[in-house]
């Protein structure tokens, strides 16, 4: 099983989010679980937010990039769910060997993300956080999952994105399960 963990504070304003979570909704063997859906208050349920990563096989992590981080819910849950003695530390095994995807969508464009340009800095020199957290956790760090200027995307090529991130899903679901 697959749980696609969303955080996005304004998720009917986000064109592309709205395309790749449409995409993924309907995948056999994929949970969607919008954070901000859940948690308007920011009152994390941290034994069912555990219980729902350690039934899960594979984790995706999706959100919209702000400030070359994540959004505030999505911060939040990371530091009240993974806990040491769930998901680091003594005895703290309920993720480990489990994937994880990161899913993230940026203003900017690949242009922007290189040095002397607005950003100063590649994209992937922004992955290290998300990346660590995972492996920190005993996790397996697939390759992430970026759409860049999401909300200037033609509708056509975000079409084409929704249709990639669909067919990685089916693909995480349909993997043999890795130990």
């Amino acid at each position: 099983m697959i749980l696609l963990v969303y955080a996005h504070p304004h998720h009917g304003r986000s064109i592309a989010n709205r395309a790749l979570i449409s995409a993924a909704r309907d995948v056999d063997g994929v949970t969607l679980h919008p954070l901000y859906d859940r948690y308007p208050d920011f009152s994390i349920d941290v034994a069912e937010e555990q219980r729902r990563l350690a039934a899960a096989r594979v984790i995706v992590w999706q959100h919209p990039t702000f400030w070359y981080g994540t959004p505030a819910l999505l911060q939040l849950w990371l530091e009240t769910v993974l806990t040491r003695g769930f998901a680091y530390g003594e005895g703290g095994t309920a993720l480990r060997c489990k994937q994880v995807l990161w899913v993230t969508t940026t203003g900017g464009t690949p242009a922007q993300y290189v040095h002397g340009a607005v950003h100063g800095r590649p994209f992937g020199d922004f992955a290290p956080r998300m990346e660590q957290t995972a492996r920190f956790c005993g996790m397996h760090w697939l390759d992430p999952f970026v759409v860049h200027a999401a909300h200037k995307m033609p509708a056509d090529e975000l079409a084409r994105f929704a249709s990639a991130y669909r067919a990685r899903l089916q693909d995480l679901v349909s993997a043999p399960q890795s130990t």
